[in-house]
């Protein structure tokens, strides 16, 4: 139920929104998830969190990144790091718990509501530490897929959990329009520049941010 009057951040697990919209077989539209939450309340802040490789000439999530940082949201990013596991395989490690951990508890003393938009069950202690000093805390993710992308003691903690089922017709990326953009850009852009050419007032299509291990 929105509440005018309640300040609210929302705070973006990248990769693992990407995987659940993903399993559910649907792109997030980033600007209408901002309006939608716009008209919840007094929208304070929308932070999302992702990790970036360096060292990529192309990183295929930059563009929105990009988008992300011109069109309302803090964007807050570190570069991974890469590992050789006990079996010798090269991995890649980008785990953003602790950067969302200490923003929102250093944000908790100015809002009424926190949305997290993750299912990972390590934000557990982190959601009972924003309520202990008066924060609603929703969390938004699903449990119609198989196994569901949501843990469940952090579906528990949380005052509301928010299926993105029941968003998606308000959130989600129509995907005649995705698809119509893009054979446009396709026919007015240079092979070369097709990748990289992104306005700053259209939102591009969503790139995978979870490419990577989050553990």
């Amino acid at each position: 139920m929105a509440v005018p009057s309640e300040k609210i951040a929302l705070f973006i697990d990248g990769a693992n929104l990407y995987a659940t919209a993903k399993s559910l077989g649907f792109d997030i539209d980033y600007k209408r998830l901002l309006r939608e939450f716009q008209g919840r309340g007094y929208l304070l802040r929308a932070f999302y969190y992702t990790a970036v490789v360096e060292d990529q000439e192309y990183s295929s999530i930059r563009p929105l990144i990009d988008w992300l940082d011109y069109n309302g949201y803090t964007v807050v990013t570190k570069a991974t790091k890469e590992f050789v596991d006990q079996t010798g395989r090269r991995k890649v490690k980008g785990n953003m718990d602790i950067e969302l951990a200490v923003d929102a508890m250093e944000i908790a003393g100015n809002i009424d509501h926190m949305v997290l938009f993750s299912g990972d069950g390590d934000f557990r202690s982190l959601v009972e530490a924003v309520q202990r000093r008066g924060v609603r805390v929703t969390v938004v993710s699903t449990i119609s897929t198989q196994p569901p992308m949501v843990a469940d003691e952090l579906r528990r903690q949380a005052d509301v959990f928010l299926d993105i089922v029941e968003l998606q017709p308000k959130i989600g990326r129509d995907p005649g329009e995705r698809a119509e953009r893009a054979a446009r850009e396709s026919r007015h852009t240079p092979q070369f520049l097709q990748r990289s050419t992104h306005p700053r007032n259209t939102e591009p299509a969503p790139a995978s941010s979870s490419s990577f291990d989050e553990d």
